[in-house]
């Protein structure tokens, strides 16, 4: 084995074992942290130069993701989010349909807008509300959680995934909703159905509205922010590159009397956009040394079809739930070079909903967890796993039999 190889393998190692643990043992340094680590190293020792760390990065997945965060982050920054939060919490309805509404709003939501921003807006408040209620909020939270995931699956832009596939595969906004919007839509109703059968408590509160002031909307933000959502979908219906109809909405939202840019740009995840980069060449540099396409032929030799629905399956549920969705997309397109529109479209539902597994399995559901914490609510692995575990394989089962049929469907 050669120096190159031999110091990649040793990276790709530290850096994908860092994203399934979360962290180095001892060390406070996350995920983005170690994927920043490991791009060094291997600029270092020589094994990727300037040229290859720029051929590496697919930037215009970037882009996109940044342009969607902002358009995120002016919503977030109206306060729509924490809006609907409230009103969900606030609303005279039974705490089942409270559960059916966070269902419903996280999935929509999650459909059109960054599921992972989605997320970290509207938890605060959700728990807020819940609590004020004397409701149980951790029920309403693995749904918002499961719901944000789901909903996404259904649109080329709803996670960070799908992005990073439709720019690959060069898919269409509307043909990937017309192939994944059916198996995201039985997922939700999974996620509500799961939640409410395993949670035996949930109708268990007093059924009044909270006591506390909804937050303020601002109306004419949210109603801009609109405006952008529907002028970008247009844009995807045309012949435009999606990269120039993002960064257009982006400029047009950044200028604005009311909100100053330092606020907007404060709600774009950076982390997230730098730990893509770095993923990006870590795993360029493990493609580079030939070893994935030396795998994948031995797997061929052995009669086993590496891309096929059976093996996508096993693949995104192990690698969602150890190194995170995100991180298992990249490194599944650096193995798979040419996947057909057919399995990315596959692979970007499965993915999707393979993180509902574990609370390890996306961005996600670390978010909640965390953001819940804040807000003085705990919730805990089992207490995922309980819904986690059944309504992502209702969900699996769902989306392989649709997949499976669609080539019929289509015929």
């Amino acid at each position: 084995m050669t120096y190159a190889s031999t110091i990649t393998l040793a990276v790709f190692s530290a850096v994908y074992l860092g994203m399934a643990l979360g962290r180095w043992p001892g060390l406070k340094i996350d995920r983005t942290g170690i994927a920043v680590l490991g791009a060094i190293v291997l600029y270092v020792t020589g094994v990727a130069g300037g040229a290859d760390i720029l051929a590496a990065i697919d930037f215009p997945t970037i882009i996109v993701l940044f342009g969607l965060m902002v358009l995120s982050a002016q919503f977030a920054a109206c306060g729509f989010y924490d809006w609907c939060s409230s009103r969900i919490a606030a609303t005279r309805a039974s705490p089942t349909a409270i559960l059916g509404l966070t269902v419903i709003v996280t999935g929509a939501l999650s459909a059109v807008l960054a599921n992972d921003i989605v997320v970290f807006a509207m938890t605060p408040m959700l728990v807020k509300g819940l609590v004020e209620r004397g409701l149980d909020p951790r029920p309403h939270l693995i749904a918002l959680a499961g719901a944000a995931n789901a909903g996404s699956a259904a649109t080329v832009i709803g996670n960070p995934q799908n992005i990073l596939i439709g720019q690959v595969g060069g898919l269409d906004f509307w043909e990937f909703s017309l192939v994944c919007g059916p198996p995201a839509l039985l997922s939700l109703g999974s996620v509500f159905a799961v939640v409410w059968l395993v949670w035996p408590r949930l109708d268990h509160g007093p059924a009044c509205p909270m006591n506390g002031k909804a937050p303020i909307l601002d109306r004419l933000g949210v109603g801009k922010a609109a405006l952008a959502a529907a002028a970008l979908l247009a844009m995807f219906a045309t012949p435009l590159p999606h990269v120039t109809g993002v960064l257009v909405i982006a400029a047009l939202l950044l200028l604005s009397r009311r909100l100053a840019t330092r606020e907007i740009l404060g709600l774009v995840d950076w982390h997230l956009l730098v730990l893509f980069g770095c993923l990006f060449v870590v795993t360029a540099a493990l493609a580079r040394t030939g070893l994935p396409s030396e795998l994948l032929s031995a797997a061929a030799a052995a009669g086993v079809e590496p891309t096929g629905l059976p093996a996508l399956v096993a693949l995104t549920l192990v690698g969602s739930n150890t190194i995170g969705n995100v991180p298992a997309v990249i490194l599944l397109l650096a193995l798979f070079d040419g996947l057909p529109r057919e399995t990315l479209y596959a692979l970007a539902v499965l993915s999707t909903l393979a993180g509902n597994l574990f609370l390890v399995g996306s961005l996600a559901n670390i978010i909640v967890v965390e953001r819940a914490r804040q807000s003085g609510v705990t919730l805990r692995f089992a207490d995922h796993a309980r819904c986690g575990v059944p309504m992502t394989l209702l969900s699996f089962v769902a989306a392989v039999a649709w997949f499976a049929w669609l080539p019929l469907l289509q015929a």
